[in-house]
């Protein structure tokens, strides 16, 4: 039996970050992986996501200057567009799983589970372990009803190389409404349904309000306060119903009803660790009730966002606590984002708890739209709500929906954790005219 210094389960980002900075100081590692080398983020998420938004993002605004100096709308072809996403995904597998050989750190392939607290079966394998770091991530979650195994899943979508007449998303979180942005934006008939009236209960209701209201006018259908209860196959596709008066028949359905940690098939309770609905418990050490055994990333319980940045913050400190230990882990101000045309983003104090506290903050809502950096762009809507601390003129928290929110809240995010003061941010000089230099009205 193999004996390791750490035994990370999980090669996706937050497990290859942890491992490399590891043997790099002298620890015996091994990393041990039962899908896709690399994980979600590379392989089947974000970074193929973000390809295929590449496409939408120049058709919508090629169509902004129709007529204003772009004379034809680009048109998407999803079957060139996907193979040029696969140019990206293909070597992603491989090429992780050799970076961890070429630098000696030991690579098994197959499902893990404890079998004690120093002891993990791989496959027909076993090896032994000071510490462990479970880093599987998460899944998509399924709806339970009646034919839920004919939807499929977001891995699907990424993967899909045509793209069909028509579909729908049940479900009305961050990958709904991402995914019915590229599709409608391809060419499809999108449908999106929703359990009640509210998605994206994360972000400001004005904002979502806007947001739905342009992916309206780009065609896509929403159907909310349906539960839907029955699928069955048909001939041309699936129709999805809701035993009364919702019907609906398209070619292909996708279950975007959010995603589950992969926690369950681990053995951990078993041996003592916790876990809860949202994944395995840990203290700000990410050490979880087993005092050898520590989490990160996605399969983690906690209330920061689970995103690949933030598994990459945790792996980092992870690094040095096994190594040296130290302080609890503190996590910086963390955007969060809707990809699409336009984008959603806020990071920091969110509107809603702003308003609650209107002793203590300002919010200044901003129509940019008619801002020159839009305006040149003729961008159909591009607002912001920018959260202020009164007594020390801070900026504490933004929410900005434009098809530039993706870079505007990065700036904000900075802002935010430098702790700077709106008369530091009037104080710099940006390049103009740029998204940039419109912070100075933000205050």
């Amino acid at each position: 039996m193999k004996k390791y210094d750490v035994v990370i389960i999980g090669g996706g980002p937050a497990g290859l970050g942890l491992a490399y900075p590891l043997k790099s100081n002298g620890q015996k590692v091994a990393v041990v992986e039962e899908n896709l080398w690399g994980g979600t983020c590379p392989n089947r998420g974000c970074d193929p996501k973000k390809v295929l938004l590449s496409a939408v993002e120049a058709k919508r605004k090629g169509e902004y200057l129709v007529e204003k100096g772009i004379q034809d709308t680009p048109e998407i072809n999803w079957d060139d567009l996907m193979r040029f996403e696969k140019t990206f995904t293909a070597p992603v597998s491989s090429g992780s799983k050799q970076g961890l050989v070429n630098a000696g750190i030991d690579v098994l392939d197959g499902h893990a589970e404890f079998e004690s607290a120093n002891i993990l079966s791989v496959g027909s394998d076993k090896i032994e372990s000071d510490r462990f770091v479970v880093a599987t991530g998460q899944r998509p979650g399924r709806l339970n009803i009646n034919g839920d195994e004919l939807l499929q899943t977001s891995t699907d979508f990424l993967n899909m190389d045509h793209l069909p007449k028509s579909l729908v998303f049940v479900g009305g979180g961050y990958i709904a409404f991402e995914f019915a942005a590229i599709a409608v934006a391809a060419g499809a008939e999108v449908h999106l349904i929703h359990h009640n009236d509210r998605p994206l209960k994360g972000f400001p209701k004005d904002g979502v309000d806007e947001l739905i209201n342009q992916l309206k006018k780009q065609g896509v259908q929403f159907h909310f306060n349906v539960n839907i209860n029955k699928i069955v196959k048909d001939n041309s596709g699936i129709e999805l119903s809701d035993g009364q008066v919702f019907d609906l028949k398209v070619s292909k359905g996708f279950v975007t009803a959010g995603r589950r940690p992969n926690d369950d098939t681990l053995n951990l309770n078993q041996i003592g660790v916790e876990t809860d609905q949202h994944g395995i418990e840990v203290n700000d050490h990410l050490q979880t009730t087993v005092e050898n055994i520590y989490a990160m990333g996605d399969v983690v319980s906690r209330k920061q966002p689970k995103l690949t940045p933030v598994s990459g913050f945790e792996a980092q400190y992870l690094s040095h606590e096994l190594l040296k230990g130290g302080d609890g882990i503190t996590y910086p101000a963390i955007p969060t984002l809707v990809y699409g045309m336009p984008k959603l983003a806020q990071v920091g104090l969110s509107v809603e708890e702003a308003q609650k506290q209107a002793n203590k903050y300002d919010i200044n809502k901003l129509d940019m739209t008619g801002w020159f950096s839009y305006k040149r762009t003729n961008e159909p809507v591009s607002k912001a709500e920018v959260v202020i601390e009164k007594e020390s003129n801070r900026i504490v928290g933004a929410f900005v929906i434009s098809s530039e929110a993706d870079t505007v809240i990065n700036y904000l995010t900075m802002i935010i954790n430098a702790k700077a003061t709106m008369s530091e941010v009037q104080s710099q000089i940006f390049a103009y005219p740029t998204e940039a230099s419109d912070l100075e009205y933000f205050g």
